[in-house]
């Protein structure tokens, strides 16, 4: 049986919050938009038919979670979610709370603007928030 490990864009990109059940819960480390990605902590997985019936259900009862989190702690004005894999193959979910006035409204946050790291403080404050 294969190992999980995460895609290199998502380890580069992102930085590991903490683990569900199913998923590994990431905060893309650009401090413009709250950005989520829940990750199935399962290996060789593309596409959201490879899992099986159970995981599928964990797998969208964590994304819920995740969505209402999002919603409770950030209060955006649209919460996107897309699971594309275009360019990280591994099957991940992206959360992204989206403000009329953000940077990139109302076009997708990809590509738009060079990132803005958090600064440790901010990670473990959203860390707290969204435990």
């Amino acid at each position: 049986m294969a190992h999980f490990s995460l895609a290199f864009e998502l380890q580069r990109d992102c930085i590991e919050l903490f683990d569900w059940p199913l998923c590994k819960v990431l905060l893309m480390n650009d401090r413009q938009f709250p950005w989520f990605i829940l990750v199935p902590k399962i290996a060789d997985v593309t596409e959201f038919v490879d899992l099986t019936e159970q995981e599928q259900q964990t797998y969208w009862q964590e994304s819920i979670l995740l969505s209402h989190k999002i919603k409770a702690q950030f209060m955006p004005d649209k919460l996107n979610i897309a699971a594309l894999g275009n360019m990280v193959p591994q099957l991940h979910i992206h959360h992204i709370a989206r403000y009329k006035t953000d940077l990139a409204w109302p076009a997708p946050v990809w590509g738009k603007c060079p990132a803005v790291a958090y600064s440790s403080d901010e990670i473990e404050l959203i860390r707290l928030k969204m435990a």
